[in-house]
């Protein structure tokens, strides 16, 4: 009998300490940080410039692949590699067939259009302005956030009159949620400035769009931008080594 009673108090003492555990190891898994996430994006483009001065007019669509390297809840590095389709008319606007001509009304005008792809490979930093990670916790982490960005990258634009390559300064904002443990969902506006008069000229022969005006632009004014408008899923990859907090 005094068997009996000591294995049934062994198994008891048992089941407890499991029970006791579980809540902690899953309290443990819910609060692992991640160094990294990888994903994907897609959305609509646009390009402002000599034949487009409206913003989402002219739209395409863009795609690509993104990581984040996390520093802490509120800063971390993004690099992207996407692809969008841009395009405009010069109709309703006087673009001259030759800015240098020498006649009264500064040239005869022209219709041009142009259609194009442009790829964008950059990184750029992120603010959250909110710590973002699972929600509860000792950190008072949100599952959402607002951020802001700002970077700098490389476009190059394919197809038309030959590749053109440019500098590209990305600034946005977007906001992102937490969806799962490892599962993040986004939405993300950029404008993207080059510093290239030249990703509107598509065909060689027709260059009427760089310099319109016979005036030389310097720096990143009279230049082209487009933009990115996209949704993405990313996935956090290598957790961050932690010590035991007793």
């Amino acid at each position: 009998m005094a068997r009996k009673t000591e294995s049934f108090g062994l198994r008891a003492a048992v089941i407890l300490c499991a029970m006791l555990a579980t809540p902690a190891v899953q309290a443990q898994q819910a609060d692992v940080e991640y160094k990294m996430e990888v994903g994907a994006a897609a959305g609509t483009s646009f390009y402002l410039g000599d034949a487009n001065s409206s913003p989402f007019a002219h739209m395409g669509a863009m795609g690509g692949a993104l990581m984040r390297y996390i520093f802490n809840p509120r800063m971390c590095i993004k690099g992207n590699l996407a692809m969008g389709h841009i395009g405009g008319t010069s109709e309703g606007r006087f673009i001259p067939e030759n800015a240098l001509s020498e006649t009264p009304e500064g040239g005869l005008p022209v219709e041009v259009k142009f259609s194009r792809n442009v790829l964008d490979f950059g990184a750029q930093f992120e603010m959250n302005f909110w710590g973002y990670g699972r929600e509860g916790g000792y950190k008072e982490n949100s599952p959402i956030t607002p951020y802001a960005l700002a970077g700098m990258g490389v476009t190059l634009a394919l197809g038309g009159a030959g590749t053109v390559g440019a500098l590209c300064l990305p600034i946005g904002a977007g906001v992102k949620y937490k969806v799962a443990p490892r599962w993040n969902v986004g939405l993300e506006w950029t404008m993207r400035f080059t510093t290239s008069d030249e990703l509107d000229v598509s065909k060689a022969e027709k260059r009427q769009l760089f310099q319109p005006y016979g005036v030389k632009s310097v720096g990143l004014k009279n230049k082209d931008c487009y933009s990115f408008t996209m949704i993405y899923i990313t996935y956090d990859i290598c957790p961050k080594y932690r010590k035991c907090n007793n």
